[in-house]
């Protein structure tokens, strides 16, 4: 906005979350006859936003649900940042979750109305695992990371999954 204004230039807005949907009707030779039909329903997943939107043409959209707290994205990181790995967690957390078993632990899922999607009740109870385990074992953390990370990834995308299966259903 800056630059535009010292420039004298136009300024165009862009909701890059709207950004995020219309990047699907991008043409190449994969996707030329493979466009979404109107109307669909459409999940957005990044570091800062979770939404589902209803997508009913290029100009009508209405986001249905969304994040009350954290995104997916910051779930993840802060999920590792628990489990002591580097920032970025969420590729370090799916790099270690491919050996390890998703069922091994249990996450709690908060229950949101709606399709709004909050993921703090994941992040509190892998805290309570964590320094519960980690009283009684110093290596818990180093010792289970696989199973914690295949676990958190698993609650995680199965909060998204439920969602949007619930979206799908009801509209």
């Amino acid at each position: 906005k800056s630059f535009a204004i010292a420039r004298d230039i136009p300024l165009i807005a862009v909701n890059h979350m709207e950004g995020h949907i219309i990047a699907n009707f991008i043409k190449n030779e994969k996707t030329i006859n493979d466009f979404p039909k109107f109307p669909f329903l459409n999940l957005t997943v990044s570091g800062g936003h979770t939404q589902i939107v209803l997508v009913k043409s290029l100009d009508e959209m209405e986001v249905i649900g969304e994040t009350l707290d954290d995104a997916a994205g910051e779930a993840f990181d802060k999920s590792a940042k628990l489990l002591g790995l580097e920032y970025p967690g969420g590729p370090l957390i799916d790099k270690y979750s491919k050996d390890g078993n998703n069922n091994r632990f249990k996450f709690g899922k908060h229950k949101v109305k709606d399709f709004n999607f909050s993921f703090s009740g994941i992040k509190t109870s892998i805290l309570r695992l964590v320094e519960m385990e980690v009283n009684k074992n110093k290596n818990f953390i180093n010792e289970n990371l696989s199973d914690l990370c295949a676990s958190i990834q698993h609650t995680i995308v199965d909060i998204l999954i439920m969602k949007i299966i619930d979206a799908s259903e009801k509209l």
